[in-house]
């Protein structure tokens, strides 16, 4: 019983250290992805952020103020950034399959609803 009991916490410490070793691998797609993305919104914001670093150094405020500001600057721009990805998100997902839906079904039925027309005054025989 004893030797069982060895072996099945042997046996479940190697797959644990397994998991450990190689568990991080599936974070690494999501990684870079994340790498690729945030990076340049990154350069964004700090392209948009330094005209007002600059602007508050040339006031003379103090060190801690501009950093502050400028980190205040920066994270509303991201906000901002980030709010409209959200709202991208939703129009590309949900208003624009909803949208083409709607096109499609007024094309499909613009037909039925069409009368067909009489020509007034020929006689076909």
């Amino acid at each position: 019983m004893w030797s069982l009991l060895k072996w099945l916490a042997l046996r479940l410490g190697v797959l644990r250290w397994l998991f450990k070793v190689f568990g991080l691998a599936i974070f690494l797609p999501l990684a870079f992805l994340l790498k690729t993305i945030g990076l340049p919104i990154l350069i964004v914001l700090a392209a948009l952020a330094l005209p007002v670093l600059f602007v508050l150094f040339l006031f003379g405020l103090p060190l801690f103020l501009v950093l502050l500001v400028g980190g205040l600057v920066m994270g509303a721009l991201f906000a901002a950034l980030a709010f409209g990805l959200l709202a991208l998100k939703v129009a590309v997902f949900v208003v624009l399959p909803a949208w083409l839906l709607w096109r499609l079904f007024a094309w499909m039925f613009a037909k039925a609803r069409e009368a067909p027309q009489r020509r007034e005054g020929t006689d076909p025989a």
